[in-house]
């Protein structure tokens, strides 16, 4: 199949796009900027409403990815590249493939459990509420962009990602350091819950979903056992052999990354992967301290 990838060099569209490749599968990565001379990628500019859309023709699948990473102090500059990028590319995206005269069967386009907001420890699945913040408002407004690929005909899937945990980037490298140095543990109250998954696992379900023609719609991309970030902090701490027990307070994230990017660190989501589950999917690491240790090669427990 001909497979278009968008956020192509980012955490799961790195790990991605190789693994497509070697199922055999022709991966055209979506940049932007204007491809060199005999580049096989296409060009594309959320920001300007542009894209080469005559190379969009003759796609079999869209895995469209990009969005600004939340990380960082929220200015009001900052959240509107993360609403921007995610709603307005979005729609750039689907509205293209839905205007072309071949269309693609299939657009799988990146969303969050962020989605459903601070929940608690409430069971949380695809047919829950959404929530209010921040993030939640941009969730939805992200999901409602495909609704232009959905009216055209082409099967849509929201991917609600988790926390995808690799050792190379994201949320668990910038934890690692810490850590290591035994200076790791719980964020905020550590109350909170932390639906994670492993990339292994992530990209498989991808593959899933992408060979699984009744699936539509949202669909949770995490491990089906979340944890509180305080369990998470000391199963980590127990991976790497090192004590895990100085809490984050809640003032140092308040400095760190403004009032609301702390909010969303303190804030979390029981996510259970219900539509995954339903439809055969098969977890390698559903549980968290195996997952660690295979991400980390750290051996087992006792031996």
């Amino acid at each position: 199949m001909k497979v278009l990838v968008s956020g192509s060099t980012g955490l799961i569209g790195s790990a991605l796009t190789p693994r497509l490749r070697t199922l055999g599968h022709d991966v055209v990565p979506l940049v932007r900027r204007r491809p060199a001379p005999g580049e096989r990628s296409i060009g594309w500019d959320p920001e300007h409403a542009t894209i080469d859309r005559s190379a969009l023709e003759g796609a079999d699948v869209v895995v469209h990815l990009a969005g600004e990473n939340v990380f960082g102090r929220w200015t009001p500059a900052k959240k509107q590249r993360i609403r921007d990028s995610r709603v307005l590319g979005t729609r750039l995206v689907s509205d293209a493939v839905a205007g072309l005269n071949r269309r693609p069967r299939l657009l799988l386009a990146a969303s969050a459990i962020g989605y459903y907001g601070d929940r608690g420890d409430e069971h949380l699945s695809e047919q829950s509420t959404p929530g209010e913040d921040f993030l939640a408002v941009v969730a939805r407004e992200w999901e409602a962009a495909t609704a232009g690929a959905t009216r055209a005909g082409i099967r849509v899937v929201n991917l609600r990602f988790g926390v995808v945990l690799t050792p190379k980037t994201g949320a668990l490298a910038k934890m690692l350091p810490a850590f290591k140095l035994g200076l790791g543990g719980p964020v905020g109250s550590g109350n909170q819950y932390l639906s994670w998954i492993s990339l292994d696992d992530a990209l498989t379900a991808i593959l899933h979903v992408l060979d699984t023609p009744t699936l539509s719609g949202p669909v949770n991309i995490t491990a089906p056992s979340p944890v509180t970030n305080r369990e998470f902090a000391k199963t980590l701490g127990k991976t790497l052999g090192r004590p895990a027990v100085v809490p984050v307070p809640a003032f140092a994230l308040r400095l760190a990354f403004g009032a609301e990017g702390a909010a969303m660190l303190q804030s979390g989501q029981r996510v259970l992967p219900a539509r995954l589950l339903e439809s055969a999917f098969r977890f390698r690491y559903g549980t968290l301290e195996p997952a660690l240790r295979h991400l980390l090669a750290a051996p087992e427990s006792g031996r």
